[in-house]
């Protein structure tokens, strides 16, 4: 079983990470080809608002194992809220694509499933 071999989960979020980042990236420049750089633009800022929500996710399933880091939760909630906000001046500013801003917002989810496919076609 996947799950109980050492490192595995370690493994698991690099992966992912890797994926998120090849999926934003491919994303943003066929999008620029396809609609224009606004639109690309767009989908990297959502790209990047999705990677730093698991990141965020991934901080809070560490510290419910052995030994937590001391971090309020109100410096979670307020990093979380001052990005949203600088990517919705960016987005308002430069006048950019919110459904393409939204679209990358999926790309961390499409990145578990990537990953949990490659876990179910390549496991041992």
């Amino acid at each position: 079983m996947p799950g109980s071999e050492p490192g595995w989960y370690e493994r698991f979020i690099r992966r992912v990470q890797w994926i998120i980042l090849a999926l934003g990236l491919t994303g943003a420049v066929s999008l620029s080809f396809a609609r224009g750089i606004r639109n690309g633009a767009a989908f990297l800022i959502g790209a990047v608002i999705s990677f730093s929500s698991f990141w965020g996710w991934q901080k809070v399933v560490d510290g419910l194992g052995g030994n937590p880091r001391q971090r309020g939760r109100i410096f979670f909630v307020l990093r979380l809220i001052t990005l949203v906000a600088v990517a919705w001046v960016i987005i308002k500013y430069l006048q950019l694509n919110v459904a393409a801003a939204a679209m990358g917002l999926l790309v961390s989810g499409a990145a578990v499933v990537v990953e949990l496919i490659y876990e179910m076609i390549y496991a041992s």
